[in-house]
């Protein structure tokens, strides 16, 4: 009776002295979608919730239309923060001239004016704490933080404070929100989910 090949054991790349760096998000072979790369280590995303989804179309949609038309708005898009960090925000805001050409895979963090991240329970960390200190540094003056409470959407607006070169908080949103930099934007932040279509929806 002839044996078959044993399975061959899932081969991982191995990351360089120092980390991956942020050109080698461009090059490594089968990354999965989505990845982001995080002081030199490589962070692959988790299937979305429903909820993450409906938050990321509802906020490109919406901050699109509100914002000045020199401005773009781009989801899931990553950002050179610096060698080792290449992140990948749900939302950007960048000026049109940032974008050179339809093959870009990525832009300069410095010139983002608002970035926007939809937290998950596996990005909780990232996106309260680690993320937040990276978007400060590389001078992004807005960060919005969006989680999901109980099945509403609260957001947590911060803006870049320079003299510290921190971010501050400026707000806390639960089912409006109303702000007038870093351009006017009134949502109805009850409208990101719609209203339950099954019993035990949350």
């Amino acid at each position: 009776m002839s044996i078959g090949p044993e399975a061959s054991e899932p081969r991982w790349a191995v990351p360089p002295e120092g980390g991956w760096t942020a050109d080698d998000l461009d090059t490594l072979p089968n990354l999965p979608p989505h990845t982001e790369l995080i002081d030199g280590s490589l962070v692959f995303a988790s299937p979305q919730t429903l909820f993450h989804s409906w938050a990321i179309s509802f906020f490109g949609e919406h901050v699109r239309a509100a914002a000045p038309s020199a401005l773009e708005t781009i989801s899931r898009f990553t950002i050179d923060v610096d060698r080792y960090n290449r992140p990948e925000p749900d939302v950007i805001v960048l000026p049109r001239s940032v974008i050179r050409s339809m093959d870009q895979t990525r832009a300069p963090a410095d010139a983002v004016e608002l970035v926007i991240e939809v937290a998950a329970d596996e990005t909780l960390t990232r996106d309260r704490e680690t993320k937040p200190v990276k978007y400060a540094r590389a001078t992004i003056p807005h960060y919005w933080r969006v989680e999901n409470h109980d099945g509403r959407a609260v957001v947590y607006v911060f803006e870049r404070e320079p003299a510290t070169g921190a971010y501050t908080s400026t707000g806390i949103f639960h089912d409006r929100m109303k702000v007038s930099v870093p351009f006017p934007v009134d949502l109805d932040l009850t409208a990101i989910a719609p209203r339950r279509r099954a019993a035990g929806m949350k």
